[in-house]
């Protein structure tokens, strides 16, 4: 089967990659460009393990064909910690325990982000709206929730300091 030759941007990094036309995207971060910390679980979109940013868009990359992905702009887990310090996300998942075996973690951080860029002060409901679509098998939910309202409020202290 003919390769399609695809360009796209990952992480603010313009990068060129051939796929096959049924490959997922998910399929092509992972093992063509070794952007691992995507996660696939489900492969149907129930999961939200692999949710990236898609031209600013909240998507499953297992429900987006690689070469979809020509000219777009895409953020997944690995550009969102900054040159010297993880994301305030990142830190307050690490300080109040917001996730335990990972699998579900970066997809989380990711719609996360996506729900404070949207909206910069949300209620627990609204966070719990916002990332019912990222299943999680070993939290419970509460500490993520936590950890999201905490980065929140962070994020708002220094946009104010």
């Amino acid at each position: 089967m003919k390769k399609i030759h695809v360009t796209t941007t990952v992480n603010g990094d313009e990068v060129d990659f051939l796929c096959e036309p049924q490959q997922t995207l998910v399929d092509v971060l992972r093992n063509t460009l070794e952007l691992t910390g995507t996660k696939e679980g489900c492969s149907t979109g129930d999961c939200g393990a692999c949710s990236i940013r898609f031209d600013g868009a909240l998507v499953c990359a297992c429900l987006v064909l690689a070469v979809e992905a020509d000219g777009k702009q895409i953020e997944t887990i690995e550009g969102l910690a900054g040159d010297d310090a993880l994301h305030p996300l990142q830190r307050n998942f690490l300080e109040l325990n917001g996730l335990q075996c990972g699998i579900c973690t970066p997809g989380i951080l990711i719609a996360a982000k996506a729900l404070l860029e949207a909206n910069p002060d949300p209620s627990e409901t609204e966070v719990r709206f916002w990332l019912a679509g990222n299943l999680c098998r070993c939290t419970g939910y509460d500490k993520i929730i936590r950890s999201v309202l905490a980065a929140a409020k962070e994020m708002r202290e220094s946009a104010h300091a």
